[in-house]
């Protein structure tokens, strides 16, 4: 099995992304790869639970925004499941 991990938006674009700027997409995305990179160390970056995968908060744009992501290690994969942009 690879220790590579990768990213995508849960359930998918259309229904994370839909309708926001395309700079806040690539604000979103950035650093979702960047995530992807840091592999099971992605759990600790952001805001949430210290321990057992859960729901994590990463503030974008200095704070005028943020996305949710799940980093279940067992699946190797960043879920971005909401985009909050406050413009």
């Amino acid at each position: 099995m690879s220790d590579e991990w990768s990213w995508h938006y849960n359930p998918d674009a259309e229904h994370v992304v839909a309708g926001l700027p395309a700079e806040v997409v690539a604000e979103v995305e950035r650093p979702a790869e960047q995530l992807a990179i840091l592999g099971h160390d992605a759990a600790a970056a952001g805001r949430g639970p210290a321990h057992g995968g859960g729901l994590r908060t990463l503030d974008v744009f200095g704070g005028r925004g943020f996305f949710m992501y799940l980093a279940p290690e067992r699946m190797r994969v960043i879920s971005v499941v909401r985009v909050v942009w406050l413009g």
